[in-house]
């Protein structure tokens, strides 16, 4: 089973995906997004295509820890895509994400043109593996 990871922007949808086994997540693709009918019939897709039995998606919490308004509309749209494909949403803190991920394709040495097209991706593969790698996850 399958595990996909989404990094949730207002223009953009970063998404990785797992290995079969659950062990290594790789990056998938950026979305770029039309309409939320659409954006959802196009992870719908993904999901029966690559088998997917699992969502996690990276949730934006303030440094305090507390949850902000991007965080709410983070959750609302785990909700409504639950309500769609009745999959199990999974919910990890995504602080980080894409600084890591810009600091890794800085080091290696991609142009800043393509990091921003990367960068989404990159950072939907992190959510996934801090989830893979979780003891929650064992």
């Amino acid at each position: 089973m399958r595990t996909l990871g989404i990094d949730y922007g207002d223009k953009r949808i970063g998404l990785a995906l797992s290995d079969e086994l659950g062990i290594i997540a790789s990056p998938l693709e950026v979305y770029y997004r039309k309409s939320l009918k659409e954006d959802f019939k196009y992870l719908e897709r993904i999901i029966i295509e690559k088998k997917v039995g699992n969502i996690v998606i990276g949730l934006p919490i303030n440094m305090d820890g507390t949850l902000g308004e991007r965080a709410k509309i983070t959750k609302e749209f785990g909700q409504q895509l639950f309500s769609l494909i009745s999959l199990p949403i999974i919910y990890v803190d995504e602080r980080w994400t894409s600084i890591e991920s810009e600091r890794i394709l800085i080091e290696g040495n991609v142009r800043r043109e393509k990091r921003k097209a990367l960068i989404d991706k990159m950072a939907a593969q992190n959510i996934l593996q801090r989830f893979l790698d979780s003891p929650k996850n064992k």
